[in-house]
């Protein structure tokens, strides 16, 4: 299957008799992916479970990927010409989709940075490119945002947006 087959796939269900309906969830279905993601962000941090940076991110993922619960990759419209960072994306991407673990794009950095901080304790510029979020132990913790999101990928993929992307709220 072509990248054209399945974009062709995509508009598919949208021509159909309930087109009206169906954009309308799709909408409030993403502002509920974003405010999910938000109240993720914010529960893993305070609970220590999050993990900034590509270079930090692919370290974690090699050393133990059974603890990544999730993935959020981040880039505004000047680091879509940043080749190396796509080649990361691409690589976590992969990595991601090999171990079965749910991966969402925001295209909002300064968002991003309001809700999880934008700089370490030390004062560093934090980058936050990619974020995962981690579960030590798979009984410890049951998030309902991040069955939120789980659900929100699971759909996604089912229209084949692989890596779908996510609007943070205001």
């Amino acid at each position: 299957m072509t990248l054209e087959d399945t974009h062709g796939q995509e508009p598919m269900p949208e021509t159909s008799d309930s087109s009206t309906s169906s954009s309308a969830p799709s909408g409030s279905r993403m502002q509920s992916a974003g405010k999910a993601l938000h109240e993720l962000l914010v529960s893993s941090q305070r609970r220590g479970c999050l993990t900034a940076g590509v270079y930090e991110s692919a370290k974690l993922m090699n050393v133990d990927p059974d603890t990544v619960a999730f993935c959020l990759l981040a880039a505004d419209e000047e680091d879509e010409g940043d080749i190396a960072l796509q080649i990361h994306f691409t690589l976590i991407q992969a990595f991601c989709c090999e171990n079965d673990i749910d991966i969402v794009r925001v295209s909002d950095i300064q968002k991003l940075a309001s809700i999880v901080g934008a700089s370490e304790e030390a004062g560093e510029p934090r980058d936050l490119h990619c974020i995962l979020i981690t579960n030590p132990n798979e009984d410890a913790w049951k998030d309902p945002a991040l069955e939120k999101l789980n659900l929100f990928c699971e759909e996604s993929r089912n229209v084949n947006d692989w890596v779908p992307n996510i609007t943070l709220p205001e």
